[in-house]
């Protein structure tokens, strides 16, 4: 699976999760965020594929520096909006196409190096960031919100999903 498929999966996935959710479960906040909510954790995920595709055309991307919208995390209508914003624009990438991608390491330091990288790796990493945050989405829905059906495999990296098929059919194999 290409890097423009890995992000149709993932923001299908996001859609799923988008529909089944009350207002109430979205915006309220969690306790095990440290207060934040299930909207924020969206809304962060969504600001780096929108910051993303926004450096396309100038070839450069600087995540540190993106336009925050609250209307993404105060409502899930707006974070759809914007996933399908997102997932219009995915198959017309270059994933080949070159970025420099600004970087920041500190808060106290305002020296900021700028690395090549190309839209495909870009993808790559909003990805994995989008599997990180899911996964902590779905920890909060099921501890604060267990009549919430989430899928077991949100916020599930591919790689472990391989390895746990993988013992499954060791384990099929050996009983």
């Amino acid at each position: 699976m290409d890097a423009q498929n890995g992000t149709l999966l993932i923001t299908g996935q996001m859609s799923v999760l988008l529909d089944r959710l009350p207002l109430y479960v979205y915006t309220q906040p969690v306790s095990l965020f440290h207060g934040s909510t299930v909207g924020q954790h969206f809304r962060h995920i969504l600001e780096f594929y929108t910051c993303l595709l926004e450096g396309c055309d100038a070839s450069y991307v600087d995540y540190s520096s993106r336009q925050r919208n609250d209307a993404i995390s105060e409502d899930p209508k707006v974070a759809m909006n914007v996933l399908q914003t997102v997932v219009k624009a995915i198959p017309e990438l270059n994933v080949s196409q070159l970025l420099q991608v600004e970087s920041e390491f500190s808060d106290t330091i305002t020296e900021r190096p700028a690395y090549s990288s190309s839209i495909g790796r870009e993808l790559q990493y909003a990805f994995d960031h989008a599997v990180h945050h899911l996964a902590i989405i779905r920890m909060g829905i099921e501890a604060h919100f267990p009549e919430i059906p989430v899928d077991a495999n949100l916020g599930v990296a591919p790689s472990t999903l391989k390895h746990r098929r993988t013992l499954e059919v060791v384990e099929n194999v050996e009983g």
